[in-house]
């Protein structure tokens, strides 16, 4: 049976992630969470001391690091070099330097070829910025999720307080997320945007399980 590829995109804080892994678990298929191979990238910059907007030196990283993605039961795990930063990659601070490394299209093209040879050999969920419009064109179904900014604010900053990171305000967390829609829909190389063929769904009043749910209806014909 041919592989089932579905994309869903949207911006920062709109439940992509969460609904994907749904969906994927509902489907018994490959959740891939393309924004934590941004997040790896974004890491090892940081501990090498390269700005997370310096083109040239960024260009060259990717040339040579390692990603590699498993899976334990449907628990995804991201691999730099050789190490498991799953954990490690969940901060504030990877997050801005994971849009920042986004926008350089060298770091995108490599990610994105990494991402097309997990698709051609699996059937998966893929959830992040570009996948319906640029990564998997040709997905059997796309969704594009949306929801109010105060809404996504909402849920981000909840999600940072259940994992014990308090150090950030609703308002910082607002800030971030604004600065990820402008970085993410301005970029030159692969923006966000709404594929031409994508289903959107705005999620502000509806529930995971009930997005999740219509995208299941969706996916099942």
């Amino acid at each position: 049976m041919a592989n089932i590829n579905i994309a869903i995109d949207g911006p920062a804080g709109a439940g992509k992630s969460t609904i994907a892994k749904m969906v994927s678990k509902s489907l018994d298929i490959i959740y891939l969470d393309t924004g934590a191979m941004y997040r790896a990238v974004a890491l090892k910059a940081i501990n090498e001391g390269i700005d997370t907007l310096d083109r040239e030196k960024l260009a060259v990283l990717v040339k040579v690091i390692d990603i590699k993605i498993t899976y334990s039961g449907s628990e995804q795990h991201i691999f730099l070099d050789g190490k498991d930063v799953s954990k490690l990659i969940r901060t504030p601070e990877i997050s801005i330097g994971a849009s920042n490394v986004g926008t350089i299209p060298e770091v995108r093209m490599k990610m994105v070829e990494l991402q097309r040879k997990i698709a051609e050999e699996n059937s998966v969920v893929m959830d992040g910025r570009d996948i319906g419009t640029y990564v998997l064109p040709n997905a059997n179904l796309k969704i594009f999720l949306t929801a109010s900014l105060e809404e996504r604010a909402k849920r981000r900053y909840q999600e940072q307080i259940e994992k014990g990171n308090t150090g950030l305000s609703l308002e910082e967390v607002m800030k971030d997320i604004e600065y990820r829609d402008r970085n993410d829909s301005s970029r030159a190389f692969a923006p966000l945007s709404k594929a031409a063929d994508a289903v959107e769904i705005d999620t502000t009043k509806l529930t995971i399980e009930e997005v999740a749910q219509k995208i299941m209806l969706l996916a099942r014909g």
